[in-house]
């Protein structure tokens, strides 16, 4: 039974909400040796692409302006029935170069792949931004990339798992690619899609794991400055390759110091990072609605960038972007000194200055209310950012 949900409309708890998760797969064929999830999600099967792209429209029809498309390995997405043959006779497989190879051999085929689904998703709407999440990085090729790089609404937001930066733990843990292999796909990645934010997944204490496999983790994230991470002890899962064939014989206390010290690198050079690439830019943010720890005295956004960052500013009336076109191409921030105001609400594409990096949430300053589109047009460089960050205080001054 080649079960997926493709026949069920899930129900959105809070229609209001400006982000919608669609499931497009079910199921892992990757077999890692640490992972349970072959055992208790079964193999992969795609969803057929009509019935996604229907229940995308469905959600734009409803005021959606973010998917997140999900899977155990969404960028495994293989429709490959009988209608999506005859639509797509010539595609076939490719991995993210030739370092990473599939325990599984059943790959390839014509069909939708994940570029073909995301490529017809962003088609729909410009205005519709577009995520996905959880990868495996086996399934990055070149042309997933180059559409990244090319459409403003598919987020520039990667997530790599690449759980250990030793090529012999990698091994034990049959991930199918080496520390090479993923360093050359990180290239390959920053140099197709210059401002992407990545994160990624790492495992402390697998099965022999010795210290100098470990330090090899540590001098990974050094290397690559990860925007996010999500890391952990190990722990062993029954019914797995490990828990069959392998001692779980780093010590508890070992695991969590190896822990500890990968959670402070990643701290201090998300800090790092944040500080040299954040602060002082401009940032297109979808705002999703009020922060947590926003009070009737003080309101303030939450809201999160194309890099998948959350941004929190003080919730204060902006200009429009008619009036920052008219200050870009004048170069005279008097020309918006009395242009009036307008409230921006959830749902809305609004420009925000970074002012702050805590960690991996930021602080900024709403300058003017836009849409995606629109602001992508602007094509704005860095000396271009820092001129209308300049200009805007001045005129606001004025007010």
């Amino acid at each position: 039974l080649e079960e997926t949900y493709a026949d069920i409309t899930p129900v959105r708890k809070n229609p209001n909400e400006v982000s919608a998760f669609i499931s497009v797969m079910r199921g892992c064929n990757n077999m890692c040796s640490y992972c349970v999830v072959p055992f208790t999600r079964g193999r992969e099967r795609s969803r057929p692409f009509q019935s996604i792209m229907a229940e995308t429209q469905n959600l734009l029809d409803q005021g959606v302006k973010e998917i997140v498309l999900l899977g155990q390995n969404v960028n495994s997405y293989h429709d490959r029935t009988h209608a999506a043959a005859q639509a797509l006779p010539q595609s076939d497989y490719t991995t993210s170069n030739e370092g990473f190879s599939n325990l599984y051999r059943l790959r390839g085929g014509a069909g939708y792949y994940f570029a073909d689904l995301v490529e017809a998703i962003s088609t729909l709407d410009p205005e519709l931004r577009i995520r996905f999440t959880s990868p495996h990085p086996k399934d990055y090729p070149p042309p997933l990339l180059q559409l990244m790089a090319e459409r403003p609404n598919v987020c520039k937001q990667l997530h790599m798992p690449a759980q250990s930066g030793s090529t012999s733990v990698l091994k034990r843990m049959r991930r199918g690619y080496s520390r090479e292999a993923y360093l050359r796909l990180i290239h390959d990645v920053k140099s197709t899609i210059p401002d992407v934010a990545l994160s990624s997944d790492f495992i402390a204490g697998f099965c022999g794991e010795t210290e100098e496999e470990h330090l090899e983790t540590i001098s990974l994230m050094e290397q690559i400055s990860f925007d996010q991470a999500y890391m952990f002890a190990y722990s062993m899962r029954g019914k797995t390759h490990a828990h069959r064939a392998m001692a779980d014989d780093v010590s508890d206390e070992i695991k969590l110091r190896r822990l500890q010290e990968i959670i402070a690198v990643f701290r201090n050079k998300v800090q790092e990072r944040n500080n040299l690439v954040e602060v002082g830019r401009l940032r297109l943010v979808l705002l999703e609605g009020q922060s947590k720890r926003s009070t009737p005295e003080n309101p303030s956004w939450s809201g999160r960038t194309d890099q998948n960052k959350r941004v929190i500013f003080p919730m204060i009336d902006v200009l429009d972007h008619d009036l920052i076109k008219v200050l870009v191409a004048k170069n005279d921030p008097r020309s918006i000194l009395a242009g009036p105001k307008v409230s921006a609400r959830a749902g809305d594409y609004v420009v925000v200055e970074i002012v702050e990096a805590r960690g991996h949430t930021l602080r900024g300053r709403m300058l003017w209310r836009t849409s995606l589109t629109a602001y992508n047009e602007m094509n704005l460089s860095l000396a271009g950012e820092k001129t209308i960050i300049e200009s805007i205080p001045s005129a606001s001054r004025h007010n």
